[in-house]
């Protein structure tokens, strides 16, 4: 039984408000159990300059926590955000754009911050699910004002943790049993489970191919189930 009392294969609660900044072109407040973050899409008109000319957009993200996001207080990341912070926003990034036609998206840039409330785990998977609804938005808005001719989604995205914790594969792993998993993974899959990114590390003992078969398979669960309320949120069809 795990300390939630939640099953191995069951998600914690996830809720995704939208429209949560007034401001932003697209924007949500995202909670996933205890672990809660502020997703917002703003619109640049300029591309990096390695991008001018070829006639595509770009799709970017920043990822920050606040200092007491957890039980103990973080400096500020005022200067140059952490090592840990810059693979992140990478991640998060990456992710994004894996659902997005950046073609339909000529000479616009979208920065999607993520920042961090409060954390109780999977603080970078809730971020790629809540940034990408703030990036749809986003697109939305930018559709409606005419500035592009088409929502450039191809394909949701999502991404979930699992975990090998007191020796059974578990979904969406919160700060306690990812402290003490014998091995962690983070799976980013589109609607179709295609693979965006798995990050996975054995803890201890290396783990088999039948474990991570095992995660694999609870991770496309869970990010079914987090597709399904990201479409809920956005009003798209199933």
């Amino acid at each position: 039984m795990r300390h939630s009392g939640r099953k191995f294969d069951e998600l914690r609660q996830v809720e995704i408000i939208p429209h949560f900044n007034p401001y932003a072109e697209g924007s949500c407040l995202i909670k996933c159990g205890n672990t809660h973050v502020v997703c917002t899409a703003s619109v640049e008109d300029k591309v990096p300059a390695w991008l001018k000319g070829q006639e595509r957009g770009w799709v970017t993200a920043e990822y920050a926590m606040l200092p007491r996001a957890t039980q103990t207080r973080n400096s500020r990341e005022t200067t140059k955000p952490s090592g840990r912070s810059q693979e992140i926003k990478r991640l998060i990034g990456r992710a994004l754009r894996a659902g997005v036609d950046l073609a339909l998206i000529p000479e616009i840039s979208i920065v999607v911050d993520c920042d961090v409330l409060q954390a109780d785990g999977g603080t970078r998977t809730a971020s790629i699910t809540g940034g990408f609804v703030a990036l749809y938005l986003a697109f939305e808005k930018l559709l409606k004002e005419g500035k592009i001719a088409k929502n450039p989604v191809t394909h949701f995205v999502a991404a979930v943790s699992c975990a090998v914790s007191n020796g059974e594969e578990v979904l969406d792993v919160d700060y306690v049993e990812d402290s003490s998993a014998q091995a962690d993974m983070n799976f980013v899959l589109t609607e179709d489970h295609r693979i965006v990114e798995i990050q996975g590390t054995a803890e201890g003992e290396p783990f088999s191919e039948e474990q991570f078969n095992k995660l694999f398979s609870l991770a496309k669960k869970g990010i079914a189930e987090l597709i399904g309320v990201q479409k809920n949120v956005l009003g798209v069809s199933k």
